[in-house]
């Protein structure tokens, strides 16, 4: 059984991540296994930095960490097996990075369909993609 369980999360669109949210919940479920639910912020970009808030970063960091905390909170799991990680930096680095440092082995991600009968929606999405290609450890993707 898995034991520690990493789960990226998109928090513009957590809707999306809900089906891995349960999925995580389950494969834990009475193992005594634990979940990190992580979040990348992107880096801003040097163009747009004049036009953004000197503490823009930090007002970033501390708003993903509460809406994380609210994720977690919201498992009703045992708060000493849940924990929450915001990185900045490329999205499937940071996720590989994480997994690697905190010794995961599995990785939950959500994947969303495309519309029906798409050839697109025969391939993941790009950090889906990475992520599957390049994890040291086992990747579930959970399709909506």
């Amino acid at each position: 059984m898995y034991s520690k369980v990493l789960l990226p999360i998109d928090l513009t669109d957590t809707t999306l991540a809900t089906s891995a949210i349960d999925t995580a919940l389950r494969v834990v479920g009475n193992s005594g296994g634990s979940i990190r639910i992580i979040n990348v912020l992107p880096m801003t970009p040097v163009m747009l930095a004049e036009f953004v808030p000197p503490d823009f970063d930090r007002q970033q960091q501390k708003s993903s960490e509460e809406a994380l905390a609210t994720v977690a909170m919201e498992t009703r799991l045992d708060p000493s097996r849940i924990s929450t990680v915001v990185r900045q930096g490329g999205v499937y680095q940071e996720i590989l990075e994480e997994a690697r440092t905190w010794g995961a082995d599995l990785i939950i991600m959500s994947a969303k369909r495309s519309g029906r009968g798409a050839v697109r929606s025969y391939f993941l999405g790009s950090h889906t993609g990475h992520v599957v290609r390049y994890a040291e450890c086992s990747v579930l993707v959970v399709r909506n």
